[in-house]
């Protein structure tokens, strides 16, 4: 383990590690959820190549990823997981996964065929500086990937869960978990459970369903066991900090002189977030 940098980052990484270490054994994501986040990326065509995790958490994207033996394949939290996420990794039999416990921001791994950063930047202090980190560790002609909260789409989070949400982060965490997620999540429990009832009986939902807040990622997570609506409710209210990306600024970092601008992506998912990527150009601008 490198020695860990100073980060305002810290008293989030915390928070997230009481999330994660107490998620429970084995990945909280699974293989298709891990599939629908890499996308349009096919982890089959890094069978054999380098990939970095930045923002490992538990390891449950990693688990997914070493299924496709890479060649290398490394990771970096800044949370006090790393003992947890050995032991969801333990079924990794053919090869060393590489834990850092760092600050994603300042470390530097070198540089790899594929770098991605899955639901952090937008809990860092400076979300952009932890996309340069994305950039750095891209080696040229390597692909980098991330996903983040969108601005679009989000009002409703934005504009009622966020101020729990700056309360909740300053409670004990079994506080935040059991009194405040539980009771708040169970009715959006019920009503995705039935919002997917219908969808399903109804090939074309009515006009006024579609104007409910959320609705498309109220019909994803619809598919989900209670304890993963649980996991989500709590991991949105532990962290003290969660900024919600607008896809403008996410153009802006794309526009990056280290970036191929033709091999550029954003795509919004689920109605509510942004995941973006593309390759770093070969004698580029570092």
């Amino acid at each position: 383990m490198s020695t860990q940098a100073e980060s305002s980052d810290m008293a989030t990484a915390q928070a997230f590690a009481n999330s994660w270490n107490r998620a429970g054994q084995g990945p909280v994501y699974s293989h298709q959820q891990f599939l629908e986040w890499l996308a349009p990326l096919d982890p089959h065509s890094f069978s054999g190549k380098t990939v970095i995790e930045l923002g490992f958490g538990n390891g449950s994207h990693l688990y997914h990823m070493a299924g496709y033996a890479p060649s290398r394949l490394c990771g970096i939290e800044l949370g006090d997981t790393i003992e947890q996420t050995r032991k969801n990794l333990e079924h990794v039999s053919t090869m060393t996964v590489e834990l850092y416990r760092d600050d994603l921001t300042q470390v530097n791994l070198g540089e790899f065929d594929l770098a991605y950063c899955i639901g952090v930047l937008h809990h860092l202090g400076d979300p952009e500086k932890g996309f340069h980190a994305v950039l750095r560790h891209t080696r040229p002609g390597g692909h980098f990937h991330c996903w983040v909260y969108a601005h679009e789409g989000n009002a409703l989070i934005i504009h009622v869960v966020d101020p729990i949400r700056r309360i909740a982060c300053r409670l004990p965490w079994w506080l935040t978990k059991y009194a405040v997620a539980l009771p708040l999540v169970t009715p959006y429990y019920a009503w995705a459970k039935l919002l997917g009832w219908h969808a399903r009986r109804n090939s074309e939902p009515s006009r006024l369903l579609r104007r409910f807040p959320l609705y498309e990622y109220t019909l994803w997570i619809a598919e989900r066991p209670f304890r993963f609506f649980h996991h989500v409710a709590f991991d949105q209210l532990v962290t003290p900090r969660t900024v919600y990306i607008k896809r403008s600024e996410i153009e802006r970092w794309l526009r990056h002189p280290s970036i191929d601008p033709q091999s550029v992506y954003i795509i919004f998912r689920n109605g509510n977030s942004w995941k973006f990527g593309g390759k770093k150009q070969v004698g580029g601008k570092p």
